[in-house]
């Protein structure tokens, strides 16, 4: 088989044998003995055989792979037979992981030198194996050196790879090597930066023919390994479908973990949202003073920020140094930069995300590592290998959603290879309760969620092509056979892959009226290909990548300048934030306040805030989804619950089988107990073989409750799907809202959902979701994405770069330009597919779709005047955005009595008396919501007609019809038209931001935008 699982290891002689007299001194007497990730691969990766392995954190795979390059190139300089060539590339996906493996390397250097130096003599055998790093950060002059003096390891990302194989001078250095090491790959393959290093590595192969590089894979908890393995070696024959060899370690299970799912509170329902919230940091607090260093992780960037507030303001003692003679008071009166660096110096917390700036990070990881800090919270940054130091305490914040996830976080813990990986998960509701619960098992059992690599990416396609025409012609075929070996495109179609060099040739002519121009030739009798321009090289380079660009606003102390990047830079901040803040607000960023003064451009202006409330920043797009296996195993205990249920069994007996099946103490086992037994008793449970459709109505809505526990991804295009059939049926638009548990559909005709259900079919899913897709955000927002990638736009160009705002709406021109073409447009093809497949899950759902035609799912409906209390916290999330917590909390807690209460009325028991119900109507409720949420919308609008009425240099009747078309006029005036000419200038300078954005969209919407005017 080419690929092949490692059974037994090599013994600790044969591993020492392969070893130079020095490097084997230096081992010994820095570790004694090897580690099982050791003993498996050095004798592989010693052979140059291709070699995945998969060990826990603190493992020593790292080491596996360099200590055998650094000894075979030890080897050649004890011979003076090293040359001035790249031998070995290092790729890592984090520029901060590329630093920590420059020093970690750098350091066993340095002490082999030393002990070649006691050694040997003659100091012409001096060890001179030079290690660089290669990043976007790398100045030009030392990118420079690098072609005098080539470092013999290269540390790089899969961006500067790209770069690499493309810059002329560099790709010569690369001919002859020999190693290329894949650090973190469990989290590169699961996206398109994987798809693109696929492609690179398959580059480098052809650049190194015909030697063959030795591949090596460093991955931590990951399933299945033989798909990860394929996506490192690639395909050695894809009509076959045969990859090439490789040799997998799988020594995830080495170890021990110590893992219990907690709850602040007995009661999750019954408890008030300040008794919860209170007794959560409470608990978060003592956790953190038994141990020596914590992590804790939450599932967002504004979780983060409160929680580090929170713990701060709570126990400031636990958390800030104080000088004899200090009081709080004093060490948060903070005058200027100098007092803002010294209360982060004094602080035993910190928070670390990505929008926070490189400087604070690399500050939090630093004192970290010192052991300087009691505790950091972290929203997913520090989820890779970066080198932390000693944890002994990992912390989940709420339900990490993956049990791949799960163990990746708590192995932070205990980072040596004997130490135990201890971790504690802290749930919030009764649906994270079970959640968590579920997900402890399947962690303990090893139960790993299923990785997900993209297929065919076509916008990838093209950049990569784009890249290889640059490095010299070649005929098409050839680039075919060099993009199918690597592993995401072994099934690409020829005519997909033409359709791309079509695209790229330039013979879409109407795309160049929106600037799309063609950029590489193409002769179709030789079927030759090669680079168009001068410019060619440099636009590549300057566009590389697949990392879209966001919208953000740095944030700076006041007395800053603009361009001042370095000491004032306290973080990022999300545009849409911005818009609502105003002089005078309060914020939390990096777990410290601030006070919003003004802004400048894309710049805020802050000081630091003392004992003010804050309104912690607001992240789009943040929330993790269910993983489906995870989503699966949730819904077979559903069942195992249900089967308990329907058997007449006890109290008892039920709570035996929670003890017996899940890992959860007496409290969390009697929590779980009490929920499915009022949704038994209320409704029914649905679970892996039964889907419920619950019916309610609250004065003329319809809501239409799905109980579809697969994950957001799945009910995403469930959802959809089912909502595009209802409009059609009833001929207006509805209102849809999903979580992992399920989604709602909201209306205000009665439908049958189960003969909506029964109108789909598997086999044509992917059409009806494809269709219902049009026209929506998510399409154009992925759209913009995929065309940059394509290079259809060009994030930067001659100079100048193009914000991710210019970027959107010039993606939403394009799109229009586009589907005239045709909507099977490669890239308006890539998008759908990105959004149906990577961020949405179609290939599930059509799994769903099959199982309820062949009836082992079924489908049972029931009328309600209520929701059933799985429904919970599916209702409430329609009025998320204008609910606080407190409130969300109070009516969840009213909506369980009145549960219980209808429960007992139905089983012929005593009504139980529901707490402060006497004017409390789930009706009004609802109500007085949707007003405030139209309200809300309203006080928007109201925003925008304030200023266009105060518009200077816009005459009255120009400004009068800006005010009808907020107001929803679609009649666009001519002389409107032409003041947009007159005032570009003005617009684009002047204007507010909020209603030059609204303006232009609502134009483009109305395909009534000047041609060109974004250009």
């Amino acid at each position: 088989m080419s690929i092949e699982y490692m059974s037994k290891p090599y013994s600790e002689e044969e591993t020492l044998n392969v070893l130079t007299p020095l490097v084997k001194e230096w081992f010994v007497n820095k570790f004694k003995t090897f580690s099982p990730p050791q003993t498996f691969s050095v004798m592989n990766i010693h052979n140059k055989q291709n070699t995945l392995i998969s060990s826990p954190t603190g493992s020593g795979k790292t080491l596996s792979a360099f200590m055998t390059i650094l000894n075979e190139l030890i080897r050649l300089s004890g011979k003076d037979q090293l040359e001035n060539k790249v031998y070995a590339i290092y790729i890592s996906p984090l520029k901060a992981l590329a630093n920590d493996i420059e020093k970690n390397l750098n350091q066993p250097l340095k002490e082999i030198r030393e002990l070649a130096e006691q050694k040997l003599k003659d100091a012409s055998k001096k060890i001179d194996i030079r290690i660089a790093i290669r990043t976007g950060d790398t100045s030009t002059s030392d990118k420079a050196s690098m072609l005098k003096k080539t470092p013999h390891i290269i540390i790089t990302t899969p961006e500067s790879f790209a770069i690499m194989l493309t810059s002329p001078k560099l790709r010569e250095k690369l001919k002859n090597v020999e190693w290329v090491i894949v650090d973190e790959i469990h989290a590169i393959a699961s996206g398109k930066r994987g798809t693109q290093l696929s492609v690179c590595l398959e580059r480098l192969e052809y650049l190194t023919a015909p030697n063959s590089p030795t591949r090596i894979g460093l991955s931590a908890t990951v399933s299945p390994l033989d798909k990860i393995a394929e996506f490192l070696v690639g395909m050695e024959d894809y009509n076959l479908e045969k990859s090439r060899s490789c040799k997998i370690i799988d020594v995830q299970n080495i170890k021990q973990l110590d893992l219990k799912v907690l709850s602040p509170v007995p009661n999750l329902i019954e408890s008030d949202f300040k008794k919860t919230h209170d007794e959560m940091y409470m608990l978060l607090d003592k956790l953190i003073q038994d141990h020596k260093t914590t992590l804790i992780f939450t599932n967002t960037r504004a979780a983060t920020e409160r929680v580090v507030h929170h713990l701060k303001d709570r126990f400031p003692r636990n958390y800030i140094k104080l000088n004899e003679g200090e009081d709080i008071k004093s060490v948060n009166e903070i005058k200027d930069i100098e007092d803002f660096k010294d209360l982060e110096s004094k602080s035993y917390i910190g928070a670390h995300h990505s929008s926070l700036s490189k400087e604070h990070r690399l500050n939090i990881e630093n004192r970290l590592k010192e052991g300087k800090l009691k505790c950091v919270v972290s929203s997913t940054s520090l989820e890779l290998g970066i080198d932390i130091g000693y944890i002994d305490l990992v912390i989940l914040l709420g339900s990490p959603k993956s049990v791949a996830r799960a163990l990746q976080r708590i192995g932070r813990s205990g980072h040596k290879l004997h130490d135990i990986s201890k971790g504690r998960i802290i749930v919030q509701d009764r649906d994270d309760l079970v959640e968590c619960s579920v997900l402890l098992k399947a962690a303990i059992e090893k139960k790993i969620d299923k990785v997900d690599i993209p297929e065919n990416p076509l916008d990838v396609l093209a950049q990569e092509i784009f890249g290889m025409s640059i490095e010299e012609s070649r005929h098409i075929d050839v680039i075919y056979d060099i993009i199918r070996k690597a592993y995401p495109y072994r099934n690409l179609k020829k005519s997909e892959f033409i359709e791309i060099i079509r695209y790229l040739n330039g013979q879409f002519v109407s795309l160049e009226d929106r600037n799309v121009y063609a950029k590489i030739w193409f002769d179709e009798e030789t079927g030759m290909i090669g680079k168009r321009g001068k410019l060619a090289r440099v636009i590549y380079m300057t566009n590389v990548g697949t990392i879209p660009d966001e919208s953000f606003i740095k944030v700076k102390l006041q007395g800053a300048r603009a361009d001042d990047e370095k000491g004032s830079y306290i973080g990022k901040i999300d545009e849409n934030f911005l818009e609502r803040l105003k002089r005078g607000d309060v914020f939390v960023l990096g777990g410290n306040t601030y006070e919003f003064l003004y802004s400048q451009g894309m710049t805020a202006f802050v000081k630091a805030s003392v004992n003010r409330p804050p309104t912690v920043p607001s992240w789009v797009s943040e929330t993790l989804p269910l993983s489906f296996d995870l989503s699966l195993e949730i819904q077979k205990f559903r069942r195992y619950m249900n089967e308990y249920f329907e058997k007449g069994e006890s109290k008892d007996e039920i709570l035996k089988f929670i003890n017996k099946y899940l890992y959860v103490d007496t409290y969390g086992a009697n929590a779980i107990y009490e929920y499915f037994n009022e949704q038994y008793h209320f409704s029914k449970i649905p679970h892996d073989k039964k889907i419920i459709i619950e019916y309610f109505s609250e004065g003329k809505n319809k809501y239409i409750l799905f109980h579809t526990l697969f994950g957001r991804r799945v009910n995403d295009v469930l959802s959809r799907v089912l909502g595009f059939i209802i409009s059609r049926i009833q001929h207006k638009d509805v209102e849809i809202n999903i979580n992992d548990n399920g989604f709602y559909i909201l209306t205000d005709q009665n439908i049958q959902a189960s003969k909506a259900f029964n109108l789909i079919k598997a086999a044509d899913l992917r059409k009806i979701a494809e269709l219902s897709l049009d026209k929506t955000e998510v399409l154009g927002r992925r759209f913009r994405h995929c065309a940059t990638r394509s290079l259809m736009i060009l994030r930067t160009y001659m100079g100048h770069r193009k914000s991710a705002g210019r970027q959107q709406l010039s993606s939403r021109l394009l799109i229009n330009s586009v589907k005239r073409i045709s909507e099977d447009f490669p890239i308006l093809k890539e998008a759908k597919r990105e959004v149906l497949e990577d961020l949405m899950d179609i290939k599930n759902a059509e799994w769903v779709i099959q199982q309820i035609e062949s009836g082992r799912i079924k489908i049972e409906e029931y009328n309600t005047d209520m929701p059933s209390p799985f429904a919970f916290n599916l209702v409430t999330m329609g009025y998320s955005d204008i609910m606080k917590m407190e409130d969300k909390v109070q009516f969840l807690k009213r909506m369980h009595d009145m549960v219980k209460a209808k429960i007992s009325l139905k089983h012929g028991k005593k009504l139980e008396k529901v707490n402060d119900d006497k004017n409390f109507t789930y009706d009004e409720f609802w109500k007085t919501q949707e007003k405030e949420k139209q309200n809300a919308s309203n006080k928007y609008l109201e925003k925008l007609k304030r200023e266009a009425w105060n518009l200077k240099k816009v005459p009255f009747p120009v400004r009068e019809h800006i005010v009808e078309i907020i107001d929803g006029s679609k009649n666009i005036r001519q002389d409107f038209i032409e003041a947009l000419h007159i005032y570009k200038k003005e617009i684009k300078e002047n204007w507010p931001e909020e209603l030059r954005e609204f303006l232009i969209n609502r134009l483009i919407e109305l395909n009534e935008l000047p041609k060109n005017y974004i250009q």
